[in-house]
Order: structure tokens, then sequence, then C-alpha cells
């Protein structure tokens, strides 16, 4: 068997997420369709974030285990690579928002989920009726009251670190809610595509399920002045979701890009991992106070 690393990108308006979930439409289950059409047998494969419903990626990354055959037989007798192949066959059965980039033989100890270092997303606002174009609203949330950026980010600081975000977390039986963020920034876009509209950058080892729609509902409440800029620090304290802000609409949250260590570290950093969430959901860690 060969382990096959594949990126890939979706538009996850008309997805229940990115897992498989009978009878419904998901990014994992019509992946997996078009590779076992391919190999004929079934296939499984591991993805670095899973999305949910209405998410989208431009930066995802799934692995897949193949046997070696089939591998070396998907350019026929073409002078392709077998990734080039592959990657034109998937393409070629998956449906226009699915987009595959690239299949490549993954290095040795590669694992999407656990050898992964980061996950980078981007939440995306229009604030103001000239910034709301319908050709973007799958992917940027309509907020009809102007945002105060500044505060934003004032308010977002103290929650970068290793953090228990149980206020920003939709409760799962056995699930840690401690994760690493790496950064968590807001910014009023000043050129390229996203010039004008107000953009999240939410950076992390891992996400719990629905933590960063509520980070980004914490902070709309504050740009708008519903809340104190202290208040989602106190809510992070509380570790309590009772009086936490909404969730917000997916429609504005993008996977940007999944981050990985040097090749001959990436064995290393899954087993780091494993052993790290096996620690956490023993609640064998400790979480150093709010500066």
């Amino acid at each position: 068997m060969l382990r096959i690393r594949i990126d890939l990108a979706y538009n996850g308006t008309d997805f229940v997420g990115w897992a498989t979930q009978p009878g419904l439409r998901s990014v994992q289950g019509l992946l997996e369709e078009a590779l076992e059409r391919l190999v004929r047998q079934p296939v499984r494969v591991t993805v670095a974030g899973r999305t949910d419903a209405g998410v989208h990626a431009r930066g995802q990354v799934v692995h897949v285990d193949l046997p070696r055959e089939r591998w070396l037989g998907f350019p026929g007798r073409s002078d392709r690579t077998p990734g080039l192949a592959l990657t034109e066959k998937l393409n070629a059965l998956l449906p226009r928002d699915i987009v595959v980039f690239s299949c490549d033989e993954a290095p040795e100890g590669f694992d999407a989920r656990f050898s992964a270092l980061y996950r980078t997303y981007n939440y995306r606002i229009a604030d103001a009726v000239a910034l709301r174009d319908p050709l973007t609203a799958d992917y940027v949330y309509w907020q009809r009251y102007p945002l105060d950026v500044d505060v934003m980010s004032r308010a977002a600081a103290p929650l970068v670190g290793l953090r228990d975000f149980a206020a920003f977390c939709k409760p799962r039986p056995g699930a840690t809610t401690i994760r690493e963020l790496k950064a968590f920034t807001w910014e009023r876009v000043q050129d390229g595509p996203d010039a004008g509209l107000v953009r999240a950058t939410i950076i992390a080892d891992a996400f719990c399920h629905n933590m960063v729609r509520a980070l980004v509902g914490a902070s709309i409440d504050v740009g708008q002045g519903l809340k104190d800029v202290n208040w989602p620090a106190q809510m992070l304290a509380s570790k309590s979701r009772v009086n936490s802000s909404a969730v917000v609409s997916p429609n504005g949250l993008t996977l940007e890009g999944v981050e990985y260590p040097a090749d001959n570290e990436l064995a290393a950093r899954a087993a780091a991992i494993r052993a790290r969430r096996m620690d956490e959901e023993a609640e064998d860690v400790t979480i150093p106070p709010i500066a």
C-alpha cells in the first residue's frame, strides 16, 4: 500500500459538511465514491480538518492508502505521472464544487490530520451595502451594522495561546475543548479581491466543533458595540456556553491552508499530537492564565 496526499478545494454551500452522512451530500462521501470507482475497492480518506455544513476550503488536505499497483496503473498508456493521472481522473468524476489540485506519494510518516502543525481559517464580512456583492454571497457574510475592527482586534488578542475554549465549542462527549490558538486577528482589507471587507485570520493547531464561528460571533458583538472589549476573555474564563454569543453563519468561513513540518519530522509530529490528545482527554494538562 502507498499513502497518497491529495490537495483539494471546495465550495461548501451545497454540502452537509466534510464528513459522510448516509443519504446526504458530503465532500468526503463524493471523494471516496470517486476513488472507489477508480481503484474498484472500498477506500477511506483521512482529512486535515473536518469542516461543518456550508464551510468552504481553499487548502484542504487528505491522505488515502491505495494499492501500489493501482497507483502505478493510473497513467495507462500515457506518459503522465500517476499523480497527474489520478488528479485528472478525479476531477472528471467530481462535481464542479470540488476541485482536486494534486495527488502525490506522501512522505514517510505523513498523516493528514495528526502531522499538521496549524490550520488557517479566514472569515469574511461585508458590513456596508456597497460591499454586498451577490456574486460573492456564498463566501462573504452580510452584517448590516458597521464594525469597529480595532476594538475587535483588541478583544481577540487575549484569547491567543493554549486555552480551554469550552465557552466557544459545541460540547461532544469525551472530546477535549483545549486548543492552542496561534493567531486571531481582524483587519479591514485594503486591496485585492477582499478590499473593503472585514476579515479574520484564525490559526490553531486544531479546532473543536463550532469554535471558529463562535469566536467570530463574539467578535461581531464587540465590533458593533453590543459587548465590552473584555467580554470574549471573560467568556473564555467562564468555560460556559450559556451566555456566549450566537454561532455565526458558515458561509463566511474558509479553510485557507494546512501547515506541516519538514518531511523528517512528520512521524514524530503525528505521534506527539496523538499522545497530547490522549493527555488532554484525561485532563492531564496545565492551562496558563490569560495575560
